[in-house]
C-alpha cells in the first residue's frame, strides 16, 4: 500500500490530497497540466517537502507529526521523467551498472531487466546513437537496475512522437504483467492511461475528485473523463472463441457479456483489455434484425447526464454487472424515452482492444 497525506502551498496554488494505491499494478494521476501530478510525484520520491506523510508497506518515509523525512537516495525508488537524461558519457551497460552499483546489497541482477525492456543488442551504445524509444526504455531498464520497491514514471512517453509511442508502450504493459513492483504513473494523455493502468486518480486544481478501479472512474457520467472524444468505458476480458473464417475473436467480459472484435492473434484464453467509446454505441428498445452491427447486448438504463454539447447526452447502460456509456442526441434519447430502469439494447459499433 502507498499511503500519502501531502499539502503544499505556493502563491498561486495549493496542493491537498489523500492518497491510498495498492502496492500492485499501476496508479495513474490524471488530469490537466498544472493540476499537481508532477508535484504529487516529487513528493513520493522525497524531491519535494509538501506537508503531511507520506509510507510504503508500512515503511514510513515521511511524517511531519514526527519531525521524519527521509531523503529521496535513502528511498527505495525508481524514477522515469519525459527526458531519459542518460549519461552521454557511458555507453548503456554502463548506465545500468552506475544504477546497478548505487543499489548496494539491494542489486539485481542485469539479464532479466535487460531482457524485459528488450534491449540486449544495445549494451554496447552510446545515448547519442540511440532513438527516442530506445533511449526512454534504457532509461527505465536503469530505473529498475537500482532494485527499487517503487517505481515513479513522470509522463514518460510525453517526449516521443506517436510512432515512439507505439513502440514503448508493450515494454510498459510487460511491467505489470511480469513485475510486482508498484507503479505510480503521471499523464495527461488518456490514452496511455486506458491501456497501462489499473487503478486512476483524478486532480484538479490541487485536489483529488475522483479516485479508484480505472473501469468504475471511467464509467462515471459526473467526471471529466466523460466528455469529448475520450468517453467510454475500460472492461476486463478473455479471448474465447475465435472465428477463423472471418478473422474475429469472440471477447468474453466476466460472465455478463462477449463482443466480437478483429483478430490480434492472441492464443485462446488471453486476458486482454478491451475498450468501449461511447461515439460507437447507440442504443434501441428491441434487439435488431438487418444490421450491420453484430453485438447487440441487453441491459438496463441506470443513469442519463448532459454531455458537453446541448445536442447530445450520455447514457450509462448496465449489461450484467458491467457498464456500457452511450453517447446519443438528446432528441433520439427523447424519441426513446429513455429513463432509468428501461430495459434497452446496447449496440457496439466497434470494439477496440488494447493489446
Amino acid at each position: 500500500m502507498i499511503e500519502a497525506t501531502l499539502r503544499l502551498t505556493r502563491p498561486d496554488f495549493l496542493l491537498d490530497v489523500d492518497l491510498a494505491l495498492p502496492g500492485q499494478g499501476v496508479s495513474a494521476l490524471f488530469g490537466p497540466s498544472g493540476c499537481g501530478k508532477t508535484t504529487v510525484l516529487r513528493a513520493l520520491a522525497g524531491l519535494e517537502h509538501a506537508a503531511g506523510r507520506v509510507a510504503l508497506d508500512g515503511e514510513v518515509w515521511q511524517d511531519d507529526a514526527r519531525g521524519l523525512f527521509v531523503p529521496t537516495h535513502r528511498r527505495a525508488i525508481g524514477y522515469v521523467i519525459q527526458e531519459a537524461a542518460l549519461f552521454p558519457h557511458l555507453d548503456v551497460r554502463g548506465n545500468l551498472d552506475y544504477a546497478r552499483r548505487r543499489a548496494g546489497d539491494a542489486r539485481v541482477a542485469l539479464g532479466p531487466v535487460v531482457e524485459l525492456l528488450g534491449i540486449g543488442a544495445l549494451m554496447a551504445r552510446r545515448p547519442e546513437t540511440l532513438s527516442g524509444g530506445e533511449r526512454q526504455r534504457v532509461a527505465i531498464a536503469r530505473a529498475l537496475a537500482a532494485a527499487p520497491r517503487l517505481l515513479l514514471m513522470d509522463e514518460p512517453l510525453a517526449a516521443l512522437d506517436a510512432a515512439r509511442k507505439a513502440e514503448v508502450l508493450p515494454y510498459l504493459e510487460r511491467l505489470h504483467r511480469e513485475l510486482s513492483l508498484p507503479i505510480v504513473y503521471v499523464s495527461h494523455a488518456i490514452d496511455e492511461v486506458v491501456r497501462l493502468a489499473h487503478q486512476l486518480v483524478l486532480l484538479e486544481q490541487g485536489r483529488i475528485v475522483a479516485a479508484g478501479a480505472l473501469g468504475e472512474v471511467m464509467a462515471r457520467l459526473d467526471l471529466p473523463t466523460a466528455r469529448g472524444e475520450a468517453a467510454g468505458v475500460v472492461l476486463d476480458a478473455v479471448l474465447a472463441e475465435r472465428d477463423a473464417q472471418w478473422q474475429l475473436v469472440r471477447l468474453q467480459v466476466g460472465t455478463d457479456f462477449s463482443v466480437w472484435a478483429r483478430d490480434p492473434g492472441h492464443e485462446l484464453g488471453r486476458a486482454v483489455r478491451l475498450r468501449l467509446l461511447a461515439r460507437d454505441v447507440s442504443l434501441t428498445r428491441a434487439p435488431q434484425t438487418g444490421t450491420s452491427i453484430g453485438n447487440q447486448l441487453r441491459g438496463t438504463v441506470e443513469s442519463i447526464a448532459d454531455d458537453e454539447h446541448p445536442a447530445l447526452t450520455l447514457v450509462r447502460v448496465r449489461v450484467g454487472a458491467s457498464p456500457v456509456v452511450a453517447r446519443l442526441t438528446r432528441r433520439s434519447a427523447q424519441a426513446l424515452g429513455l429513463e432509468a430502469g428501461m430495459a434497452v439494447w446496447a449496440q457496439v459499433k466497434t470494439v477496440a482492444l488494447m493489446e
